[in-house]
Order: C-alpha cells, then structure tokens, then sequence
C-alpha cells in the first residue's frame, strides 16, 4: 500500500486533493486577520447570510465529487498503464518537453471547461438541475471552489482533467505538477480575495475578480473562462469588462463593478 501511494500514479492521485484542503486551510487561516480585509471583494459575514447552502454541506460536496475523481483517476492510469520518462533525452529536451505538454493540457482544459459551463448557462434544464448547485455560492470562498452537482463535476472537472492529461500525453509524475496547478488555480479563482488588484484589473488572466463578474446578479452570461486562460471569453463574445475600487460605505474593502450588472452581496 506504501509502494502503491509513494508511486507516480499514487502521488499524481492523492497531491492535487491534499494540495486543495492545505491551500484552503491557508486562506481560512490567512482570512481571519483583519489585515486582509483590505483585499476581500465581499465581507466575511457574506459567506453565511447571502449564501444558499451551509459550510458543512460544501465540504461535504467536495469530498465526495474527490473521491469520484480519486476513482477515475487511479482507473485511468491502471488501464493506460502509466507514462514514464525516457531517460534518453537530454534535461533540457525534457523540461522543454514538460513545459510543451503543460501548455497543451492547460490549453485543452481550458476549452474544455469553457465549452462546458457555457452549455450549462445556455440551457435552462441544465442550469436549473446541474449548474445552478454552483451559484448556491453567491459569495464564493476558498474551498468552496469545487462545490456543484456531482454530475456537473463528473464531466467539466474529471472527464475533462482526464481527457487533457491523455491528449497531453504528460506522464503521471508531470500529471502530479500540472493537477496540482490547476487545483490551486481554481481555489484562487474562487477565494474572495484581490491581493494584486492591479494585476486584476488588466482581465488578462483569470482571478477571483474576474470570476467575481460571472457570480453577480446579472453576470452569469458572462466571464465563463476557468482556471487559467480568459481568451475564450474574448473570441466568443462572453467578455464582461469590469474595475476593482473601494467598497462604498467604506471598511477598507474592495468590489468588483462591472457595466450594467448588479451585485448580489450588497
């Protein structure tokens, strides 16, 4: 069992899930001192009174749509038989290599997720039975990030995840690199937090800001890009510009405004 867990394929399953819980853990931890209030896009005390499902039943969510995945996942490399590097390529053809791979999966995924969550938005039945789990979080939170309909999970995060790992042809050491980027990518998408609000201001790369737009009252149209990449949003015409500024009646916070759109949390 130690062999097995200590493996490329044991560690490419079990890293992404405890790099989800310790990276949360992080910004629970880091969301208790009143210094970062003056990066939060809602106030903490939104997490509970604007939201429409408990803390507890997130977590729960969660960990089951992971133990899903774990499944998934461990089959995928059982049948596939794993990847490994070969030790005749040079260290810089290698990381070249890695780096090329990478870049394909995140581009894949990308679409993949981007396809996805705009279909769900598209359809009503979708939305109403699927999609809609998801916008339970009118204020997003950290670990929060993976909570929706299992189902919904199932398809854009597993099949999707799976399907770029195999397109990418990355072994599962890479894969262990590349999952776990993603998982920290997605928390920070969904934390509530703007630490380099000029940087976000740009709407060059997806953040917490950004998504911030897709969660408002009027935004679900819009911003439909995941993880890392928004030119999805800017090729199809999803693309909702928007600025960060003081939250008005003061505190020290920030908020996201975007053109025409309301804001759930006020």
């Amino acid at each position: 069992m130690e062999q097995l867990l200590l493996s490329d394929e044991g560690l490419a399953v079990v890293v992404p899930i405890l790099v989800y819980w310790a990276y949360c853990g992080l910004h629970v931890v880091l969301g208790q001192s009143m210094y970062m209030d003056r990066y939060r896009l809602h106030p903490s005390a939104h997490e509970d009174s604007k939201n429409y499902v408990s803390k507890r039943q997130v977590i729960g969510n969660v960990l089951k749509q992971q133990l899903v995945q774990v499944t998934i996942v461990a089959m995928v490399f059982k049948l596939t038989g794993g990847r490994s590097t070969s030790s005749t390529t040079t260290e810089a053809s290698s990381y070249l290599k890695l780096a090329c791979q990478i870049l394909v999966a995140m581009v894949f995924f990308g679409v993949w997720q981007y396809a996805c969550h705009r279909t769900m938005h598209a359809s009503r039945f979708l939305y109403r039975n699927l999609h809609s789990w998801h916008h339970r979080l009118v204020v997003p939170y950290a670990f929060g990030a993976l909570y929706g309909h299992p189902l919904e999970g199932f398809v854009a995060d597993t099949v999707g995840g799976t399907a770029a790992f195999l397109v990418s042809g990355m072994s599962p050491r890479a894969s262990v690199f590349f999952f776990s980027l993603c998982t920290v990518k997605v928390v920070d998408n969904h934390c509530g937090l703007s630490l380099l609000p000029c940087w976000d201001r740009l709407g060059l790369w997806n953040s917490a800001a950004y998504h911030d737009v897709h969660h408002q009252l009027r935004g679900g149209q819009y911003n439909f890009s995941q993880l890392f990449f928004v030119v999805w949003d800017r090729v199809f015409g999803t693309h909702m510009p928007f600025v960060i500024e003081d939250r008005a009646g003061g505190g020290g916070m920030l908020q996201v405004r975007a053109p025409g759109l309301d804001y759930r949390s006020k």
